[in-house]
C-alpha cells in the first residue's frame, strides 16, 4: 500500500514539474530606439532589469533576456528602472505588462473580466525608452475619486482634474483606490477624465473597484486587470522604489464582513522577491488603499507583521493610503510590531471626492465635499529629494497656501466671560506639530491639540438640518473626531471693535503656514 502511494505521489510531483517546465514565459527587455513597440534586430537588450510574473522576480541577462514560470492566470510585467520610461497608451496609462489568460478570466462576472488572450507568444518583450530622471521630483496623489454616477465623474473632472490639467513639473500621478463606486463601468469615463492631467498615471485597486461576485480573493480584481493591468506591481523613479499593492481580502476569510484588509501569501512573496533587488539606501514608497492602522481588527495583523519584517532593513520608508475620507498621519512603532527605531510614517490621504460629493454646490458647480474631519476635498503632492520626502496637500479651488481653517465666534461681549474658543484645523497637522496664535500682532501663544469634531464642519451639517427649504445636493455625513484640531482662548478684554486672529502652524517637515480671521468685541 505504501509503495502504491509513493508511486502516485511521484506521478503527481512529476506532472507538476512537467507543467512548470512547459509553462515558461520568456522574452527581452529592450531599448526601443524607433519607438514602434517591437524589438527589431538592431535594438539592444537591456541587462539587469527586473521582470516579474506577480510572484517571482528575475533579472535580465547581458542580452536583456529573461524567463519566468507562468500558469494560466498571470500578468507578466517589467519593473521600470530609473532612467527609463515605459510607453503610454492613449489614456496616459503606462504599458509595462502582458496579461496571460489563455481562456480569459477564470470566472464570469457582472462586469467584464479579461477576454481570452490565447496561446502564450513565443517572446513577450518589453520596450523601454531612455528618459532623463532627476533624484528630485514630484508625484501627484488622488485619493478616492469614487464616482457612483456619470454626474459624479463630471464633478471629479470639473472640480479636481481641471485644476491640474496639463500640469508642469510633476513626473506622474497615482490614484489611491476606489476609482469607481461599485459600478466598474465608470472606470472608462474616469480614465478619459484623468487622461487630461497629461502625465503618466498609475492606479491602485480599492474595495469599491472589486468584482463582488468573485468566489475567491485572487479573482476579485479581474475587471480592474482588464481596465488597468496588475493590481500588484512596482517601479523605480529617481532614488525611490514604489510598490503598488492590493490590500483588500475579498470575500472576507473570516466570513463576518464584506472584506478585510490584508495580503495573500503570493503578494507577500512578491514583495520579498522584489526587494531582493532594491538597494537599502533607496526610499521605499508603499502604496495601497486601506491604511495599515488596525482599528477594530480592520487589518489582518499577521500580514502587517510579515510586511514589517520584510521592510526591517530599509531605513527610508513611506506608506501611502486613502479609503477613510478623512486625512491623518499614522505612525507605527515598536508597540505596533514595527522593527526599526524610527517609526513608520503612513500618510492617509484626503480624497478628491471629499465626503462622497456631498454638501452645498459651489460657484464652480460641484459639491463642496468637505470631509468629516473638516479637511476640504483636494489632492496631494509627494515631493521626493533623493531618499527623503515632503508632502503638500492642496485644497481644491483654493490657494496652495490655504492650509488652516480658523473657527471662532464672530462677536463676544466686552470683558465678559465666555466659553467660546478659537479653533484651528491644520489639515496636514499631527499631534506633535507646533500651532500658535496671536491677536492683533501680539505675543504668540501655544494652542492646545484636542481630538474633537471640527466646529466649522458641525456648523455646516447643522445648517442642513435647520434649513427651512430643501437644499440642492446631498447632506454631509455626520462628523468624526479630527486628529488635527487645536484650541485657544479668545480675548474679551481688548478695545471695542474688530480684532485680528492669526494662527501659524509648523508641519512635520519644518514648513510654516499662517491664516487669519477676525472677531468683534461689543459692549
Amino acid at each position: 500500500m505504501k509503495r502504491y502511494l509513493l508511486i502516485i505521489l511521484g506521478i503527481i510531483l512529476f506532472a507538476d514539474v512537467q507543467a512548470q517546465t512547459l509553462s515558461t514565459v520568456k522574452g527581452f527587455v529592450f531599448e526601443d530606439t524607433n519607438k514602434n513597440g517591437v524589438k527589431d534586430k538592431q535594438e539592444k537588450g537591456l541587462p539587469d532589469i527586473s521582470v516579474s510574473n506577480g510572484v517571482d522576480v528575475v533579472k535580465t541577462d547581458n542580452q536583456g533576456y529573461y524567463q519566468l514560470p507562468v500558469g494560466d492566470d498571470n500578468i507578466i510585467f517589467v519593473i521600470k528602472p530609473t532612467g527609463y520610461q515605459t510607453p503610454l497608451n492613449e489614456d496616459n496609462l503606462p504599458r509595462f505588462y502582458y496579461i496571460h489568460k489563455p481562456d480569459g478570466s477564470p470566472q464570469s462576472f457582472k462586469y467584464q473580466g479579461v477576454p481570452a488572450t490565447g496561446n502564450l507568444p513565443e517572446s513577450v518583450d518589453f520596450p523601454l525608452l531612455p528618459f532623463s530622471e532627476t533624484d528630485n521630483f514630484t508625484a501627484l496623489l488622488f485619493g478616492d475619486p469614487q464616482p457612483y454616477s456619470e454626474k459624479e465623474v463630471e464633478y471629479f473632472a470639473q472640480g479636481i482634474v481641471s485644476e491640474v490639467e496639463d500640469i508642469k513639473g510633476v513626473s506622474f500621478g497615482i490614484s489611491l483606490g476606489d476609482i469607481a463606486g461599485d459600478n466598474l463601468d465608470l472606470h472608462l469615463p474616469y480614465k478619459k477624465a484623468v487622461k487630461n492631467v497629461g502625465i503618466p498615471w498609475y492606479n491602485v485597486i480599492g474595495n469599491h473597484d472589486m468584482n463582488y461576485d468573485a468566489k475567491t480573493d485572487i479573482l476579485s480584481d479581474e475587471t480592474f486587470e482588464r481596465n488597468f493591468g496588475p493590481a500588484n506591481f512596482s517601479f523605480n523613479y529617481g532614488k525611490a522604489h514604489f510598490v503598488i499593492l492590493d490590500d483588500i481580502l475579498y470575500p472576507d476569510p473570516r466570513k463576518v464582513e464584506k472584506y478585510w484588509a490584508g495580503f495573500r501569501k503570493d503578494q507577500l512573496d512578491f514583495i520579498e522577491n522584489d526587494l531582493k533587488y532594491v538597494n537599502k539606501d533607496r526610499l521605499i514608497v508603499l502604496v495601497f488603499h486601506i491604511p495599515l492602522l488596525n482599528e477594530n481588527n480592520s487589518f489582518r495583523l499577521k500580514d502587517r507583521q510579515k510586511l514589517f519584517s520584510l521592510l526591517k532593513d530599509y531605513p527610508n520608508i513611506l506608506a501611502i493610503s486613502a479609503h477613510m475620507h478623512t486625512q491623518q498621519h499614522n505612525f507605527y512603532g515598536v508597540r505596533d510590531g514595527w522593527l526599526q527605531h524610527k517609526p513608520l510614517h503612513e500618510y492617509n490621504a484626503g480624497t478628491t471626492s471629499g465626503d462622497w460629493y456631498s454638501g452645498d454646490i459651489t460657484e464652480q458647480g460641484v459639491p463642496d465635499g468637505t470631509m468629516r474631519d473638516g479637511t476640504p476635498r483636494g489632492y496631494a503632492f509627494l515631493n521626493i529629494s533623493g531618499n527623503q520626502y515632503t508632502i503638500d496637500y492642496k485644497v481644491a479651488g483654493k490657494s496652495k497656501d490655504y492650509q488652516i481653517q480658523i473657527f471662532n465666534p464672530k462677536v463676544v461681549g466686552y470683558k465678559k466671560r465666555t466659553s467660546s474658543k478659537i479653533y484651528a484645523n491644520f489639515f496636514m497637522g499631527t499631534q506633535n506639530d507646533a500651532v500658535e496664535y496671536r491677536i492683533d500682532g501680539g505675543d504668540w501663544k501655544q494652542m492646545d491639540w484636542t481630538e474633537t469634531a471640527d466646529p466649522a464642519y458641525l456648523n455646516n451639517v447643522f445648517s442642513w438640518d435647520l434649513s427651512d427649504e430643501l437644499k440642492e445636493g446631498k447632506r454631509p455625513s455626520n462628523p468624526v473626531l479630527s486628529t488635527h484640531i487645536w484650541m485657544g482662548n479668545i480675548a474679551t478684554d481688548l478695545s471695542i471693535g474688530i480684532h485680528e486672529i492669526e494662527v501659524r502652524a509648523t508641519d512635520m517637515f519644518g514648513r510654516t503656514y499662517t491664516q487669519k480671521n477676525e472677531y468683534k468685541i461689543m459692549e
